[in-house]
């Protein structure tokens, strides 16, 4: 049973995870892999808003998409952005990406070595996702204009499409904490971490929401 103070935590964290750009035309619309099927949707409605022209998804497997996914994530991707309509030629595959970091570093090589100008990138990720992968992105591409995005739904409906409350809050929880702790680590640029954003974390770390932390001197961004 998820306590009400521990939902409002959640909610808080929820908040502060999305940075609230609103969508503009960018040189490259870039989707991170994941388990989420949405990434792909999302930037496939971009793509047909006329806010990219070309998108890459990024993304191997991991131990939550081996099997759902076992050709990788931006295949999968891939695949269902072209069921969506998407032209097979506007994407490209970034198929190796294993960490948000190799996820910037390696489509942001991908699009050199096939002479794409960049100066916008469309950031497509999980919703609570959006600003740790908007931290990373700045660090490791800081001469390009980042635009974040994902897909428009509140924190009750992604716990619904989870069904999984403890899951959803877990994640949410480590999300915060890699943005406390990567830029120590030279992963991320630093965000002005709000103090009831601080403390919201410190009560669900103190309640058990531990799953998805990861110990400081880890290198998975």
């Amino acid at each position: 049973m998820i306590s009400t103070q521990a939902w409002a935590d959640a909610q808080r964290l929820w908040d502060f995870q999305q940075m609230g750009h609103e969508p503009r035309p960018c040189s490259v619309a870039i989707g991170l892999g994941s388990h989420d099927l949405g990434v792909a949707d999302t930037t496939a409605e971009l793509y047909h808003r006329g806010m990219a022209r070309l998108i890459v998804f990024t993304g191997a497997t991991s131990r939550t998409t081996r099997e759902r996914m076992p050709r990788g994530e931006a295949e999968h991707y891939r695949d269902r952005a072209v069921e969506l309509g998407v032209p097979a030629d506007a994407i490209l595959v970034e198929p190796t990406a294993r960490n948000t970091g190799e996820n910037i570093r390696f489509s942001r090589t991908l699009l050199e070595e096939r002479r794409v100008p960049v100066s916008s990138v469309l950031l497509v990720s999980k919703p609570y996702e959006e600003r740790r992968a908007y931290a990373t992105a700045r660090k490791l591409w800081p001469d390009v204009e980042w635009v974040s995005a994902s897909t428009p739904m509140t924190f009750p409906e992604y716990v619904d499409s989870i069904q999984d409350t403890r899951l959803v809050i877990d994640m949410l929880v480590g999300a915060q904490q890699r943005l406390m702790v990567y830029p120590r680590q030279g992963f991320m640029i630093e965000q002005e971490i709000p103090e009831d954003v601080a403390a919201a974390y410190e009560r669900l770390h103190g309640e058990g929401f531990t799953s998805r932390l990861v110990p400081e001197g880890a290198s998975d961004s």
